[in-house]
């Protein structure tokens, strides 16, 4: 057995996940398809929780007339868990995910409680992002007045929780 399956058994009998992960990736020229695919792919495998992870860029199509390159990247990445894999799922939008191993997920309460503040803190970016590019002056203030409301109860809770 080589060092790489060596590693992915025990990373995966640790709770590990190997996953094949795929993207797509449009620019203006050819060269910009293959330089962004290979930054994107090198991001990717200095995240925590990357075991390893392995991309191909596909030869990009396209360019004619004026249009934009386009190509694919499959990426293999091992990460130490399920939490891992679901970020980078969140954080790039792969446009499908294969799990190779293993055959079934299990995921200790611990690890379902921050895949869940995960989902949740990304989700809450993306909603402050959107909303504050698409509100008018007026809908922003209440949107802030509502955030420090929040703020407040959750100072509340926090003190409660200390006694």
């Amino acid at each position: 057995m080589n060092d790489v399956e060596k590693l992915t058994k025990d990373t995966i009998a640790n709770g590990g996940v190997l996953a094949m992960l795929y993207f797509d990736i449009h620019a203006k020229t050819k060269e910009l398809v293959q330089e962004l695919g290979t930054g994107f792919i090198n991001s990717v495998i200095q995240r925590p929780g990357v075991v390893f992870a392995v991309g191909e860029i596909d030869e990009p199509i396209g360019g004619e007339e004026g249009k934009n390159w386009s190509s694919s990247i499959a990426l293999k990445v091992l990460t130490k868990d399920f939490a891992n894999l679901a970020a980078i799922c969140m954080a790039h939008s792969p446009y499908t995910v294969e799990i190779l191993r293993p055959d079934e997920i299990k995921m200790p309460l611990a690890e379902a409680h921050t895949l869940l503040g995960t989902m949740s803190a990304i989700t809450a970016e993306y909603k402050r992002y959107i909303l504050t590019k698409l509100s008018k002056p007026d809908e922003l203030a209440r949107l802030q007045d509502n955030l420090k409301t929040r703020a407040e109860m959750g100072k509340k809770i926090m003190k409660k929780g200390e006694k």
